[in-house]
C-alpha cells in the first residue's frame, strides 16, 4: 500500500488539472501560435507560468485504485499487476481465469 500522503498529493494534482486545464489549453495555443507577435506570444508564456506547476496534466501519476501503487499500472482497468492478480485469483473479475497448459 502507497503512503497516503501520496496518494492525496496525486488526487490535488489532477484535481487542479481538471480545474485550470481550459485556461492552460488557451494559453498554451497563444504561445504556439506562430502568426501572432512575439510579445503577445511572451506575454501568454508570462502567464502560463503564473500558473500553479502541479496544474500541469503531465503531474498526474496513474496510480491503482486499490493499492495507490505508481508502477506496473493497467490503464484499462485502473489497477496495478499485483491488484489485478489478487482479484483474479479470488474471481472478481469476469472473464478472468488463471491460465494452465
Amino acid at each position: 500500500m502507497a503512503k497516503t500522503s501520496s496518494i492525496e498529493k496525486n488526487n490535488r494534482r489532477a484535481k487542479l488539472s481538471k480545474q485550470y486545464g481550459a485556461k492552460r489549453a488557451k494559453l498554451k495555443a497563444l504561445v504556439m501560435n506562430q502568426s501572432l507577435p512575439l510579445d503577445q506570444r511572451f506575454a501568454a508564456t508570462l502567464k502560463l507560468a503564473e500558473l500553479p506547476r502541479n496544474s500541469a496534466e503531465n503531474r498526474v501519476h496513474n496510480r491503482c485504485e486499490l493499492t495507490g501503487r505508481p508502477r506496473g499500472y493497467y490503464r484499462k482497468l485502473k489497477l496495478s499487476r499485483i491488484a489485478l492478480r489478487q482479484l483474479g485469483n479470488l474471481g472478481m473479475i469476469p472473464g478472468m481465469v488463471k491460465s494452465s497448459w
